[in-house]
C-alpha cells in the first residue's frame, strides 16, 4: 500500500510473507509462532497501522509451508481415506477378475460352436469342366457354406492317388492329386477359408498307403530301411498266413512272387497296411501331420483308426459261426476281429499325435481338432476310449455313427434309444457329436424317406454337441440309381448291392445343365433326375424349403445359449414321438423339441410341472405353424413333423430328474451381469 507524505513523497508499505524469507531465516519462519505466519501491513506515516490476515493456505506457497499445512488432520485424513480406498478398489477388482476366471466355464471352441460340413471333393463343384469336382470348385462355393452359418469344413481325401478307392489309397501324402488341382490351389483355398473365418479339417489316412507309394515299392524290393514298413508274412500263392478277411471281402493277404511273401491289407489289395509298430513308420506319419499343420490346416479326421495295429502272432480269428466251413468265409462280418482291430498300443499312438497337434494349438484361436473314425457297432465302449482319459487327451470327438441306424429304428423310441446310447456312455464332461449321413452310408432322404428329412435335420441341430452334415443333406438330396456299367466304387464292384456310389452323386446347385455342377458333357457319376426341383438355387428362394429351415436352425443354434451348451432332458418317447428339453440354469428361456418319427400323434405333457400351460411354436417343419400357441396337454404333430417350442420359466426340470438329463460342461447364467459361471 502507499500514502502521500507531507512533503509529497509517497512511502510504500510492504506485505511480509514468510515464504520469501532468506534461507538462513527459513527455520525461524517455519518454527515461529502465529505472528510469523501472519502477513503484516505496515504504514510509514503517523505511526498509524492496522493488521491484515492472509487467507490460509495460499497459492504459490513453498514446499515448507505446504508441509506445514499437510500435517493438519483436515487435510491428512481425506488423503489417507482416498489412498486406502484406491488400494481396496484395486484389490477388489483383482479378486473379481480372478473369481470370474476361476468360475467361468471354458469358452466353446470353434469345432463345438459350429456344425461340420463334409465335402466329397469329386462331387461338390467342377471348376475345369472335366466332370470331376476339385479344390477351385470348393473355393467357388464357400459362400454356400457361409449361407448355412457353418464355420468348419471337412474335405475327403485329395492327396495324390491312383484312385482305386477315390483318394483313400494315397501315393504321396505331401502332394495334391492333379485331378483336384495343385498345391497352390490348396493354399489359395485355405487362405480364402481363413479370410472368411472358416476352418478346414483334412482327412488323414494313417492305416495304409497305395501300393504305388514309394515306401511300398522300396519295401517290396527288399530295401533294408523299408523292409518292415508294411506287414509281411511267409506264405505261398495258394495258402495265406491265416483267415483274416478284408473289409472289401475275401482274404486280406496278397502274395508277391518276387518276395515269396504275402503283404497284409485290411481294405483293397492296392491299399497295403502300414506297420505302425515300426517307430520309423510312426515318425514318418507324425512328420506328415506336422507338414499339414505347418501349412495351417485346422485339424484332422483320422480315418479307420481301429485298424491301425494287428496282433503280431497272426493267429486265425474266431468264426462268428463255428460250424461254418472256413473255406466259405469271405466277408468281415463272419469273423470276430479280436486280432485285427483295437489292439494294445493303438491309443498311445493317438495320444502322441494329439500331443503334436497341441503344440500347434497354442496360438489363440488356432486350436487343431482331432476327430477319429471307428465303426465299433455294438461295442460302444471301444468308441468312447478315443476320448482319452481325464489325464491324457486323445480325440476331441470320436465320430458318433449310431444315428446312421435311425432309418432302421424310425420311431420316437428308436430315436430316443440311439441318442441315449451315446449320452449314457459318454465320459463325464466330454463333448457329444452326431452324424446322420456320410460318403459311406445312404442319404437320409432315401434310407428314412423324404417325409422325414426335415425332422431328422431338426434333431441333428437341436441336440447338444457338434452336428456333422454331409453335402446335399441340407437340401434333401436322394441316392441315385447306378447301373452295373456305371459302378465306380470298388466295394460295389465286389458286391453291387453294397455300392456307395448312389450317395456320392454331384451336388445339385441349379436347375440348369448338369445342375450347375459341371460344364462337361459327362460327369463322373450321373445326377439325380430331380435336380431341376431339388437344388440350392430354388430352395434359397423358398422360406419354407429344407435348405431355409436348415439355415434357420443353424442360426438359432448359434444364438441361443440353451441350445449351445444347455441341458438335454428327455420328457417323452413312444412309437411315434421323441421329445426333449434344452434348458440352461439361470436362463429364463428354454426350448421344448417334439419330433415325430412315426405317424400323426398327440401327446400330453401335463405331468411335466416345469412346463408352462402354453408354449409358443418358435419353428415348425410345417412353416404355417410358426408362432402359434399350443397347450402342453395337447401337442399335435403330423408324420415327419418337428416342433421347436420356446417358453419362459424360472423352474428347471433337470434338478429333479437327474436320470433323464445330461450336460457336457455344466454352466449357469447370471442375468444381472450377462455372464456364464460354473455352478
Amino acid at each position: 500500500m502507499s500514502k502521500r507524505g507531507a512533503k509529497g513523497i509517497v512511502e510504500l508499505g510492504c506485505i511480509q510473507n514468510t515464504g520469501f524469507q532468506e534461507d538462513d531465516k527459513t527455520e525461524e519462519a517455519v518454527d515461529g509462532d502465529a505472528e510469523n505466519r501472519t502477513s503484516i501491513v505496515g504504514l510509514s506515516s503517523g505511526g498509524e497501522g492496522d493488521a491484515y490476515t492472509q487467507i490460509e493456505p495460499y497459492a504459490g506457497m513453498p514446499k515448507e509451508v505446504l508441509l506445514l499445512y499437510s500435517h493438519r488432520a483436515c487435510y491428512r485424513l481425506p488423503r489417507e481415506i482416498l489412498f486406502w480406498l484406491t488400494i481396496a478398489c484395486t484389490l477388489a477388482l483383482i479378486s473379481l477378475t480372478i473369481a470370474v476366471i476361476a468360475l467361468s466355464p471354458p469358452c466353446l471352441n470353434w469345432w463345438q460352436s459350429s456344425p461340420v460340413y463334409q465335402i466329397y471333393p469329386r462331387s461338390f463343384k467342377d471348376s475345369d469342366n472335366d466332370g470331376v469336382g476339385d479344390l477351385k470348385g470348393i473355393m467357388e462355393k464357400l459362400k454356400h457354406v457361409e449361407f448355412l452359418n457353418i464355420k468348419a469344413i471337412w474335405i475327403s481325401p485329395f492327396y495324390k492317388s491312383p484312385m482305386k478307392d477315390f483318394g483313400y489309397d494315397v501315393e504321396d501324402f505331401r502332394e495334391i492329386d492333379p485331378l483336384f488341382g495343385s498345391m497352390q490351389d490348396f493354399d489359395d483355398l485355405l487362405a480364402a477359408m481363413h479370410d472368411k473365418g472358416l476352418k478346414l479339417i483334412m482327412d488323414f489316412i494313417p492305416n495304409h498307403t497305395s501300393d504305388k507309394h514309394q515306401w511300398f515299392n522300396l519295401s517290396r524290393s527288399g530295401e533294408e530301411h523299408y523292409k518292415d514298413y508294411y506287414i509281411w508274412a511267409n506264405c505261398n500263392s495258394t495258402h495265406p498266413p491265416n483267415n483274416w478277411v478284408s473289409v472289401f471281402g475275401n482274404s486280406s493277404w496278397t502274395y508277391v512272387d518276387e518276395k515269396k511273401q504275402c503283404y497284409y491289407h485290411q481294405f483293397l489289395q492296392e491299399q497295403p497296411d502300414l506297420n505302425l509298430r515300426n517307430p520309423h513308420v510312426r515318425n514318418e506319419m507324425t512328420d506328415i501331420i506336422r507338414f499339414w499343420l505347418e501349412k495351417g490346416v485346422d485339424g484332422f479326421r483320422m480315418d479307420a483308426v481301429k485298424h491301425m495295429l494287428e496282433a503280431k502272432h497272426l493267429r486265425n480269428e474266431p468264426q462268428v459261426d463255428p460250424s461254418q466251413d472256413p473255406d466259405t468265409i469271405d466277408t468281415e462280418f463272419e469273423l470276430h476281429h479280436d486280432y485285427t482291430t483295437t489292439q494294445l498300443g493303438l491309443h498311445e499312438i493317438m495320444q502322441d499325435w494329439r500331443a503334436v497337434m497341441d503344440v500347434y494349438s497354442r496360438e489363440p484361436g488356432r486350436y487343431r481338432v482331432m476327430i477319429t473314425e471307428s465303426y465299433d457297432y455294438e461295442e460302444i465302449d471301444k468308441t468312447m476310449m478315443y476320448y482319452g482319459t481325464p489325464h491324457v487327451k486323445e480325440s476331441d470327438i470320436p465320430f458318433n455313427f449310431y444315428l446312421l441306424d435311425l432309418p432302421t429304428n424310425l420311431t420316437g423310441a428308436g430315436a430316443h434309444g440311439l441318442v441315449n446310447l451315446w449320452m449314457a456312455n459318454m465320459p463325464e464332461s466330454k463333448w457329444p457329436n452326431w452324424v446322420v449321413g456320410n460318403h459311406d452310408k445312404p442319404r437320409i432322404s432315401s434310407s428314412a424317406g423324404q417325409p422325414y428329412v426335415r425332422v431328422i435335420n431338426m434333431l441333428l441341430l437341436t441336440l447338444p454337441g457338434t452336428p456333422t452334415t454331409y453335402y446335399g443333406e441340407e437340401i434333401g438330396m436322394e441316392n441315385i440309381e447306378v447301373t452295373m456299367d456305371q459302378i465306380q466304387d470298388p466295394f460295389g464292384k465286389f458286391n453291387p448291392n453294397s455300392s456307395r456310389d448312389p450317395q456320392r452323386s454331384p451336388m445339385q446347385w441349379t436347375g440348369g445343365v448338369n445342375s450347375g455342377f459341371s460344364g462337361s458333357n459327362n460327369t463322373w457319376l450321373p445326377l439325380h433326375p430331380n435336380y431341376t426341383t431339388v437344388n440350392v438355387e430354388v430352395q434359397q428362394k423358398d422360406a419354407g424349403s429344407v435348405l431355409s429351415q436348415y439355415r434357420a436352425l443353424s442360426l438359432l443354434r448359434q444364438a441361443e445359449l440353451a441350445l449351445q451348451r444347455g441341458w438335454l432332458c428327455y420328457v417323452w418317447s413312444d412309437a411315434d414321438v421323441f421329445a426333449f428339453l434344452r434348458e440352461l440354469d439361470g436362463l429364463d428361456k428354454a426350448f421344448l423339441v417334439v419330433l415325430n418319427f412315426g405317424q400323426d400323434s398327440v401327446i400330453n405333457l401335463s405331468d411335466i410341472k416345469e412346463l408352462p400351460e402354453q408354449l409358443t411354436i418358435h419353428m415348425s417343419t410345417k412353416q404355417e405353424k410358426d408362432g402359434k400357441i399350443v397347450q402342453k396337454s395337447s401337442i399335435a404333430t403330423a408324420r415327419g413333423e418337428g416342433l421347436l417350442m420356446q417358453y419362459s420359466t424360472h423352474t428347471r426340470f433337470n434338478p429333479g430328474h437327474a436320470s433323464q438329463c445330461f450336460v457336457s460342461d455344466k454352466a449357469c447364467y447370471l442375468g444381472a451381469l450377462d455372464i456364464l459361471y460354473k455352478c
